[in-house]
């Protein structure tokens, strides 16, 4: 066969295979435009789990028109001003997650700068996208996305249920909004059901919000430095470990990620103090300088590359173990209450006094009940 050129709308959608390849990770993608656009408040609506429709909206910069036509192009960010991949300060870079998304769904955006007199909406269907219209809506952006991978029916075979996948988007906020407290996030669902509701605030407020208060009283404060890579955060105890390791929370450079090198050394660092099949619970956050962390090594973003692995994996290990090796006599106290449940009796005593008895005869009674009783008989001789 002759090599030819793909047309346009087959390349965004075979990106759209690689960065978008189920609600949460639509969802991921918007929300972190938003945080880079500088909202304070961030809302999430998810339908059917994601799958007939999402809706985040902020309240950040906004976008002019002419801004709103390229957003929808490959390749187009203002996120890179000086085509400098060494120094990424922002979560998305690429340019590639609303054409991507407007290749395989209906993506509708409607936004409006701030002193703006009027906003401006643009819609994009199957790679097909309209000119920038006039419309009505306060500062910030709004992006909907209806009927998620309408134009590739092959790709819903491979989702889950409705509620696996709200489960999977509403986790996807969770981390991004640990590593922004400073932020409000709310997520609903179906029937306007409330999913998430966070208040801005400091991080240790937003950690006790989304891992609970026992991890907040059954955790170990972390602190550690190593060259010019500084870890932070909380680590749980040993006794307060989960059958997974869903509840581990890593954030690089304000990047919330899920990295085999990272995961690898939290597991090496607590190998000595808890079973193979447990899972501590941790909330890290390595900050280091840009140049010596690479994002783009992942379609998603999800991963990273350092160019010193070995004291990074040293960094966290070391500052965990020694951290759990000074709090070693220390033990979760939700596993403290339940043992002692363990041992309080669940029903009534078997012997009562009644409370109407007099001193005397409730001392007689409480003589004869301590009284040891007769010797037991003796077994009889063996065959």
């Amino acid at each position: 066969m002759p090599i030819r050129l793909l047309p346009p709308v087959v390349v965004n959608r075979i990106a759209a295979g690689e960065v978008i390849e189920r609600p949460a990770a639509a969802v991921k993608e918007l929300v972190e435009n938003a945080i880079d656009a500088g909202a304070r408040h961030i809302a999430v609506a998810l339908h059917d789990g994601g799958r007939a429709a999402i809706a985040v909206g902020d309240d950040g910069i906004g976008m002019s028109p002419e801004e709103l036509d390229l957003a929808v192009e490959r390749h187009c960010t203002s996120k890179l001003p000086q085509d400098d991949l060494l120094h990424i300060a922002t979560l998305g870079f690429r340019g590639e997650a609303l054409p991507s998304i407007g290749a395989v769904a209906r993506l509708r955006l409607v936004s409006r700068p701030p002193g703006a007199e009027h906003a401006w909406e643009i819609t994009v269907e199957a790679g097909h996208k309209r000119r920038p219209q006039p419309a009505a809506h306060p500062p910030g952006t709004r992006v909907e996305v209806r009927d998620l991978f309408f134009a590739t029916p092959a790709r819903l075979k491979f989702l889950k249920s409705a509620r696996a996948e709200r489960d999977l988007a509403v986790d996807t906020v969770r981390r991004l909004a640990m590593a922004y407290p400073g932020i409000a996030f709310t997520v609903t669902g179906d029937e306007e059901r409330v999913l998430l509701r966070l208040a801005a605030g400091d991080r240790a407020a937003r950690l006790a919000a989304l891992l609970g208060r026992d991890f907040a009283e059954n955790s170990i404060a972390i602190a550690a430095e190593r060259g010019e890579f500084r870890l932070s955060g909380l680590a749980g105890l040993p006794t307060l470990s989960r059958g997974l390791a869903r509840d581990q929370y890593l954030v690089v450079n304000g990047r919330p990620v899920r990295d085999r090198l990272l995961a690898g050394a939290v597991r090496a660092a607590y190998q000595d103090v808890l079973a193979r099949d447990r899972h501590p619970v941790v909330a890290l956050f390595l900050d280091g300088p840009e140049e010596a962390i690479d994002v783009n090594v992942h379609p998603a973003k999800a991963e990273v590359r350092f160019r010193d692995a070995a004291l990074v994996r040293g960094l966290i290990v070391g500052a965990l173990k020694n951290a759990l090796a000074a709090n070693g006599q220390r033990s979760a106290t939700t596993v403290a209450d339940a043992a002692l449940a363990a041992f309080r009796p669940a029903a009534a005593p078997r012997f009562a006094f009644p409370p109407s008895l007099p001193p005397r005869a409730l001392a007689e009674a409480a003589n004869a009940f301590l009284a040891p009783g007769p010797d037991p008989a003796p077994l009889p001789p063996a065959p």
